[in-house]
């Protein structure tokens, strides 16, 4: 536990460090660190701030979600978080306080943005190795762009993607710059596909020994899961399948011995890392839906109430209470997300043996040996809607079940989702196809961007 408190501070030393703000972007003023060689930008892509997840230290992203219950709740709610549990309009009205997730973004973005623009004029290193940190700069740049676009723009919809506002495209390291306009969403994922494929001939082959830093396996994870909120199966299984060919990421067997090490840069599921504090109190309907046989409310929630799921706040996931060797929580890409993402496209396009298989390899790893039996089921919808249960219970708290909800919401597939207080009563409600799936642009950066169109 001592361990654990002292990688706590750490992390939230890290979320002070970003919140001195500079314009919109949050940055580290330029010339803060002078860059010369190789050898410093690979250090600068080994930079700690770039390793985790969005909504730093927890995972407040989370928050967002349909499974998650905070019973203590402020009424009216005050804090930031709360603030985000309920789908405020705002998340902070403080003008000198960074944004919450734009800024972490912006900040991220500059920092490969500094890469990009410097990595050719490096010295002391070869060309081929310029290639390849400017590929690693441009995979870490698109994959902060796909949660900005997932955040503050409309859920994918291609009749409407080429119109609806997301995000300024920012490719420049100077904050003194004007700010661009917000590009649509359509040429925020346009931007991502053509930096990514660009990236991946100089991307390294593997990446085992750093699962933070880039690689090929990487690069396709990515673009599975972009193709996969644009509800373009067909290219999201294409890509996942590839992903998995060249990665030698394998799966954790929750039958077996866990790891035997609590680094998330080497643990073997992981294909692209990005890691936060399992942190979050988990709502009593969402953990009453695991079967009983299912491995993962032991390892990886910790209960109060004999987990029995009985008594609302009664039982969190965090990881680190009961299997210290999993406390970081892995938002970013992995076997299994890989593996469900083929599974629900193979089901959609009517191909239920492979939906089937890949569902199977998921959940052997994660239900008790002795009692499991493997789902069956010739019925299309029913397949579906068990792949898509799969991909709550393994991806609950991964920073994606905001925007399953978001994708899931456009096929008419998401009820209204209440939050309440300590007694009960409702505080909160979020409606099927509310604006509140879009998250407003920060006040922050509308103090100096006046212009910037604000989301309904």
């Amino acid at each position: 536990m001592r361990r654990y408190k002292y990688y706590l501070v750490q992390l939230l030393l890290c979320c002070l460090a970003l919140t001195s703000c500079d314009k919109y972007l949050d940055v580290t003023p330029k010339g803060k660190k002078l860059l010369t060689t190789v050898a410093d930008y690979d250090q600068w892509l080994n930079d700690e701030s770039l390793i985790y997840g969005a909504g730093l230290p927890f995972g407040t992203l989370n928050m967002l979600g349909d499974n998650t219950d905070i019973v203590a709740i402020t009424v009216p709610p005050r804090l930031a978080e709360e603030l985000v549990y309920t789908w405020a309009q705002q998340f902070s009205t403080d003008l000198s306080v960074a944004p919450i997730f734009w800024g972490e973004h912006y900040a991220r973005i500059n920092q490969y943005n500094t890469v990009l623009i410097g990595i050719d004029d490096a010295t002391a290193g070869t060309a081929g190795q310029k290639r390849s940190l400017k590929a690693e700069a441009l995979l870490g740049r698109s994959w902060e762009y796909f949660y900005l676009v997932n955040e503050y723009g409309k859920p994918y919809d291609s009749s409407t993607a080429a119109k609806d506002p997301a995000v300024p495209f920012v490719t420049s390291n100077d904050v003194s710059q004007t700010v661009p306009g917000r590009s649509s969403v359509e040429e925020i994922c346009q931007h991502i596909i053509n930096d990514v494929n660009s990236a991946i001939p100089d991307l390294p082959a593997d990446n085992s020994a750093n699962r933070f830093r880039g690689s090929k396996a990487a690069a396709y994870s990515l673009l599975a899961r972009l193709f996969f909120y644009a509800r373009n199966y067909t290219e999201a299984r294409k890509n996942a399948e590839l992903a998995l060919a060249n990665s030698k990421a394998t799966m954790l067997d929750f039958n077996g011995p866990m790891p035997s090490t609590d680094l998330l840069s080497t643990r073997s599921d992981v294909i692209y890392g990005r890691m936060v504090l399992g942190n979050s109190v988990a709502a009593l309907d969402f953990m009453r839906s695991f079967a009983p046989n299912d491995l993962r409310p032991r390892k990886l929630y910790y209960s109060t109430d004999g987990y029995t799921f009985t008594t609302r706040g009664a039982t969190i996931f965090i990881p680190a209470y009961v299997n210290p060797m999993l406390q970081y929580t892995n938002i970013g890409t992995s076997v299994q997300e890989l593996k469900l993402i083929i599974a629900e496209c193979a089901a959609r396009s009517g191909n239920l043996a492979t939906a089937l298989q890949q569902l199977d390899d998921v959940r052997r790893n994660r239900f008790a040996a002795a009692s499991y039996v493997p789902y069956t089921s010739a019925n299309q919808e029913e397949v579906l809607q068990e792949v898509l249960k799969e991909r709550i219970h393994e991806l609950p708290f991964s920073g994606l079940r905001w925007f399953d909800m978001r994708r899931l919401d456009k096929e008419n597939r998401m009820g209204a989702v209440n939050r309440y207080d300590a007694a009960g009563n409702v505080i909160a409600t979020l409606p099927p196809h509310s604006n509140r799936y879009t998250l407003q642009i920060p006040v922050q950066v509308l103090s100096f961007n006046p212009g910037m169109q604000q989301n309904p």
